[in-house]
């Protein structure tokens, strides 16, 4: 057993006299009365005094704690947690870029202004849809601007309906996005297959419903090959069929969301596009539209005349601003960097790869883990602990173990519809061997199941953080240190 050496706290080096640094004497006349009646902090109590070596190493040994996309992959299903190209963020670093301010006149931000328009315009490209705004800041704010947009035109049109249905499928932020723009949501189950009922949709489907949202590949990972039927019901009774895009990964450059009919569409720039995810940086969430709820787009929208770019407020339909200034710059900037950098073929070639990556994963593991739904899937599988469970061992249990062995687990019970699920995505982005890392160590951890549950179920046992209570966790949590003595 590997035992690991416990890293104090920054307040427990330090030590009273100790710098890391010593500054000049100021150079300039010291003027009280520049800051007389400004409230100035004095030292802060008990703040740690450290060398500069006893910094800097404290700093590098917790960084070399943490598990990141340049260190191993993240097999989570739906959240698309890809390695990033650092060419983009090499691009995004660039001073002209970061410099950019969002108060500078027009006359002085065409470049950026320029970049984002054409971003639009590859972005509906690849899409197929015909109208778009990239000021969402992520998905689930891509989802409420999208929601906003139905209730909109619904309100114009005398009545903005009472229900949004939402498949048992979809994901998880769906419901509240629509529960937030006042609508009733209804749960659309699954079949057999794990795609939306046609029959029960067409129960559901009444002109006192606004739109149904679909996740297409749903969660399971399942493309909904009744899409255009689906559409059509829904049209049918006047309501709109908005797409949840978090998965477009699945089949950008291969299919396009507006030929199937949609009329709504997410994207996050920070999952299909490869700009950080999550904790790694901001996201972005741009909502593309058919040209009918076109004039409910956010303000300001970009516009060109005469080579020039502005931003026109003048919008009397407009759902207003969804963010502060335009949006995430940086994030479509590196999107925009990775669209070129790959062009049509490259950016096929992802869906091809994330689908052929997620497809060796589930022939190598089923049989071994439960597969809960047989039907063909894309760019991620949902297996479950249902083969362990008979050793007392859970989804949890298997995820903790795969610390030990060096690896992120994958997203655990969900979809809800799959009881102890595990979710896995590798992207495009992994190689077969690190594919076959992960492999072995779910077979290896599979055969301990039956051989050793205990090791599973007291796992981890090579972490710096052993297992923790997580009822007490999330209940009471410690967020800040206190001197003991």
């Amino acid at each position: 057993m590997i035992n690991l050496i416990r890293e104090p706290l920054i307040f427990e080096i330090s030590s009273p006299g100790k710098s890391a640094v010593r500054l000049p004497e100021l150079d300039v006349p010291e003027k009280k009365d520049l800051l007389s009646g400004v409230p100035l902090r004095d030292d802060i109590e008990g703040f740690p005094e450290v060398s500069e070596t006893e910094l800097t190493r404290h700093f590098v040994r917790l960084s070399q704690m943490n598990y990141c996309v340049d260190f191993g992959f993240y097999p989570l299903g739906s959240c698309t947690m890809k390695y990033n190209p650092k060419i983009n963020e090499k691009v995004a670093a660039m001073p002209a870029f970061t410099m950019g301010h969002p108060l500078l006149p027009e006359d002085l931000v065409q470049g950026n202004l320029e970049l984002m328009k054409f971003l639009e315009k590859l972005l509906l490209e690849i899409t197929g849809m015909e109208a778009i705004t990239l000021q969402p800041a992520a998905g689930a704010h891509g989802e409420l601007t999208g929601m906003m947009l139905i209730r909109a035109y619904h309100t114009a049109q005398g009545n903005p309906r009472k229900y949004v249905l939402i498949p048992d499928s979809a994901h998880g932020t769906n419901p509240s996005s629509a529960h937030l723009c006042g609508y009733i949501v209804k749960e659309i189950k699954s079949n057999e297959r794990g795609t939306v009922s046609v029959e029960d949709l067409e129960k559901e489907m009444t002109e006192e419903v606004a739109a149904l949202m679909l996740t297409n590949p749903n969660t399971l990972g399942v493309f909904e090959s009744d899409i255009c039927q689906i559409a059509d019901i829904v049209h049918a009774k006047g309501g709109f069929l908005y797409m949840d895009g978090a998965n477009l990964n699945a089949m950008v450059g291969v299919a396009r969301p507006g030929d199937m009919k949609v009329d709504v569409l997410h994207l996050n720039l920070h999952k299909t596009f490869s700009t950080p995810h999550g904790g790694g940086g901001p996201g972005s969430g741009p909502v593309a539209v058919k040209k009918i709820l076109e004039p409910f787009l956010p303000v300001p929208v970009i516009e060109e005349k005469d080579g020039r770019f502005h931003l026109n407020y003048n919008r009397p339909l407009s759902i207003g601003r969804v963010k502060s200034f335009y949006g995430q710059f940086l994030v479509m900037l590196k999107a925009l960097a990775y669209i070129l950098t790959l062009g049509p073929q490259g950016l096929r070639e992802v869906a091809e790869v994330a689908v052929l990556n997620s497809n060796y994963i589930r022939k190598s593991l089923e049989g071994i883990y439960h597969l809960k739904y047989e039907t063909p899937t894309l760019h991620e599988c949902v297996f479950s602990d249902k083969f362990q469970k008979e050793y007392g061992v859970s989804n949890l249990d298997i995820s903790k173990r795969l610390l030990d062995y060096g690896l992120h687990p994958p997203t655990m019970s969900f979809p809800l519809i799959v009881h102890g699920a595990l979710m896995i995505e590798p992207t495009e982005t992994e190689s077969k061997r690190d594919l076959d890392l992960f492999i072995e160590a779910m077979k290896a951890i599979a055969e301990e199941a039956r051989e050793k549950p205990e090791l599973l179920k007291t796992a981890p046992h090579v972490t710096y953080v052993r297992r923790l209570d997580e009822v007490q966790a999330a209940r009471n949590p410690v967020l800040r240190w206190e001197k003991t003595s």
